[in-house]
C-alpha cells in the first residue's frame, strides 16, 4: 500500500493547482517515462543516459539470485563482516539500509568508510577481523579518489594479515562496465564484480546494484523491498492527472515553493524513516544547486520553535502521526500551525522506504523540470576535486601543501577569516555578521566522524539557527562533497560556509599501488588537500568562506564555539 501523502499549504495551494495543469498540458510525466531529454534541455547528453532508474524495479528482479548467491556464500564461509569503501550515490543507500532495518540473524555487519580521515580509516581497520570480513568497493566511475584509496590500504592490510593468495576473495566490485574498477577486479581477481546500468547516475543508484548488494547482506528481503518500489513506479507511471501521482505531486510542490522563495527544503521524520534524509539530501542537493539556483535540503537539523523560522521554509514529514505532545509529528505540526507549509507522508513500515526512494526520485526529477535546471547532470563537483589534486601535485614535488597563513590565532584555535581580528572567535563573530535574510550556513567538518563530535556540531547549528534566523546545514569532509558539495559552488551564492579541520595524531599511508608498499601519500595528507581544494573552490566561485583549524581537542573547542554564540 502507499503511504498517503497531504500537505498544509496556505496560499500557495492555488499556485500548485495551476502548475499542476500544466504538467498536464505539456505531458511532462508521460515523456519522463518515454525517454524524452527535452523535458530538461535540447541536448541529450547526461540526459537521455540517466533514466534507468525508472525501470530498476522490475529490472533489478533479474539480478536478486546473483546476489543471493554471493550472500550465501560468504555466509557459509564464515563471513561475519562487510566494510562498503564507497563515497556519495555508492554509500548513502547502503547506510540508510543499515540504520532502517540493522542486521539480520547470520547475516553481515555492514559498515560504510567514507571518510578520508585517517582516524576513520585506522578506526576501521582495527575494528575488523580480517578473515571474516568482506569489503564492497563502490564506485560508478571506477575512478574515485576516496574508494581507491581505501582498496589500496585494505587489499594490503589483508595480504599482511592473511596473505595475497587469500586476500583477493574478500573484495567483490560494483561498478559501470568498462570502467577502472572493473579492469581492477579483473587484475586483482576479486571474489564478484557487479555491473551496474550505465544509464542511472549514481545519487539514483539506491534501488540498483549499488544499494541493493549491500543490502543482501545485512539481510533485506530484496523482493520485498522491490515490492513496493514497483507500486510506487507504477503510480508514478505517466498515466493520470499529476496531481494523483505521488511523486510528481510532491515535485511540483517542491519547486513552486522554491520559486516562490521557500527554498530550504526541510526534513523531518519518525526514527524509522529518519536515515532516508542523508540520501534525500544528495538527491537533492546534487540535483537542483546549478546554473545559479538550488533547492537546500536542510537534513538532520534540530527541530525548533515557530520563532526560529524565517519564510524560506517548507518541511516534510515522514512517519505515521503520533498523539504524543512531544513528538516529531506534534512539533512540525506546531510549526504548520504558525503558518509553515508543510507536506505530510504517511509511511508506516520500514520495507515502504524502496517506494519512497522511488517517489523522492520522481519528485526531483519533475522539480528540475519546473525550476529550469538539468537534474541528472553535476557541472561544479568537479571544481573542489581539480583543486585538490592540484595540492597533491605541489605536495609531492615539495613536501608541503600549499598551507595559507592564518588570519589570527589563539587558545588552540587558527582563524583563516576574511578579514583580520584580534582573535579567532572575533573573527567567528565578524563572519557571522555577513549572514542575510535568505541565506544558509554550512558546517563543513573535515574531522573524525564520532558520536561526540556530531552532537556538539548539532548543538552548534541549533545555536546558529536561533541566532542568525537561517537554515544551518552540516557535513563530514570529503563525505559531503559527494553530497551538497555541487550546490554550495552551483547555487545563487546565498551559502556561508565555516570550514573546521584538526590536527592528525595518527596517520596511515595510502599504497601507490595495491600490493606494493610504497606510498607516497597519507590519508591525513589527502584530507588536508580536499579541505583546501574545497576552500579554494569556494573562494574561487565567490562564496563567503572561513576556516577554523584546532589544535587543542575537537569536542572541546566545538563545545566552546558552540556557547559562545
Amino acid at each position: 500500500m502507499i503511504p498517503a501523502a497531504d500537505a498544509s499549504l496556505g496560499g500557495y495551494q492555488d499556485q500548485i493547482a495551476g502548475v499542476l495543469e500544466k504538467l498536464r498540458d505539456e505531458r511532462v510525466v508521460e515523456r519522463m517515462w518515454e525517454g524524452d531529454h527535452t523535458v530538461w534541455g535540447p541536448e541529450p547528453e547526461e540526459i537521455a543516459d540517466r533514466l534507468g532508474w525508472l525501470e530498476s524495479p522490475s529490472v533489478m528482479r533479474d539480478h536478486l539470485d546473483e546476489i543471493s548467491a554471493l550472500v550465501e556464500s560468504v555466509r557459509s564461509e564464515g563471513y561475519t563482516q562487510a566494510v562498503l569503501l564507497g563515497m556519495g550515490g555508492s554509500s548513502l543507500a547502503p547506510e540508510v539500509f543499515r540504520r532502517v532495518f540493522g542486521v539480520a540473524d547470520g547475516y553481515l555487519e555492514l559498515s560504510i568508510l567514507d571518510s578520508t580521515d585517517p582516524e576513520a580509516v585506522l578506526e576501521c581497520a582495527e575494528g575488523l577481523d580480517p578473515g571474516r570480513t568482506l569489503f564492497i568497493v563502490s564506485t560508478k566511475s571506477g575512478g574515485t579518489v576516496e574508494t581507491f584509496s581505501f582498496f589500496k590500504y585494505f587489499y594490503n592490510l589483508l595480504s599482511e594479515k592473511l596473505g595475497e593468495d587469500r586476500t583477493p576473495e574478500h573484495f567483490v566490485a560494483i561498478t559501470d562496465p568498462d570502467s577502472g574498477l572493473q579492469d581492477t577486479a579483473e587484475k586483482y581477481g576479486f571474489r564478484a564484480t557487479f555491473l551496474n546500468d550505465p544509464n542511472i547516475g549514481g545519487r539514483y543508484s539506491a534501488l540498483s546494484h549499488f544499494g541493493l548488494v549491500p543490502a543482501a547482506l545485512i539481510g533485506v528481503d530484496l523482493s520485498r523491498l522491490l515490492d513496493g518500489a514497483s507500486e510506487m513506479a507504477r503510480a508514478c507511471a505517466g498515466e493520470g492527472e499529476p496531481g494523483e501521482n505521488p511523486g510528481a505531486w510532491l515535485g511540483v510542490v517542491i519547486a513552486t515553493l522554491a520559486n516562490a522563495g521557500r527554498d530550504k527544503l526541510t526534513l523531518t521524520a519518525e526514527p524509522d524513516f529518519e536515515p532516508m534524509g542523508v540520501w534525500i539530501e544528495q538527491l537533492i542537493a546534487e540535483s537542483t544547486g546549478k546554473d545559479g539556483k538550488g533547492i537546500l535540503p536542510v537534513e538532520g537539523e534540530p527541530l525548533g520553535e515557530p520563532g526560529s523560522y524565517g519564510n524560506d521554509r517548507l518541511f516534510t514529514y515522514t512517519g505515521e502521526e503520533s498523539s504524543s505532545s512531544d513528538s516529531v509529528a506534534a512539533r512540525v505540526e506546531r510549526l504548520a500551525q504558525a503558518g509553515q507549509p508543510l507536506v505530510r507522508i504517511g509511511a508506516r513500515e520500514p520495507y515502504q522506504i524502496g517506494g519512497e526512494m522511488f517517489r523522492w526520485m520522481v519528485a526531483v526529477a519533475v522539480a528540475g523540470r519546473l525550476i529550469g535546471i538539468n537534474p541528472f547532470d553535476q557541472p561544479n563537483v568537479e571544481s573542489a576535486k581539480a583543486q585538490a589534486r592540484k595540492m597533491v601535485s605541489e605536495y609531492q614535488e615539495s613536501g608541503e601543501l600549499p598551507e595559507p597563513e592564518p588570519t589570527v590565532e589563539g587558545s588552540g584555535l587558527a582563524a583563516y577569516a576574511p578579514e583580520s581580528a584580534a582573535s579567532p572567535e572575533e573573527a567567528l563573530q565578524s563572519f557571522l555578521e555577513r549572514a542575510r535574510s535568505g541565506d544558509y550556513i554550512m558546517l563543513q567538518a573535515y574531522l573524525p566522524p564520532s558520536e561526540g563530535t556530531t552532537d556538539t556540531l548539532q548543538d552548534l547549528r541549533a545555536r546558529l539557527r536561533d541566532r542568525l534566523g537561517i537554515a544551518t546545514n552540516m557535513g563530514y569532509g570529503p563525505r559531503f562533497l559527494h553530497s551538497t558539495g555541487q550546490l554550495h559552488k552551483g547555487d545563487g551564492g546565498n551559502g556561508l560556509f565555516l570550514q573546521l579541520t584538526a590536527d592528525h595524531p595518527r596517520d596511515a599511508d595510502i599504497p601507490d599501488e595495491a600490493g606494493s608498499p610504497e606510498a607516497s601519500l597519507t590519508f591525513g595528507v589527502l584530507i588536508e588537500a580536499q579541505a583546501l581544494g574545497d576552500r579554494q573552490a569556494l573562494l574561487d566561485a565567490n562564496r563567503r568562506v572561513m576556516r577554523l583549524h584546532m589544535s587543542d581537542g575537537v569536542e572541546k573547542t566545538l563545545d566552546r564555539l558552540a556557547r559562545g554564540i
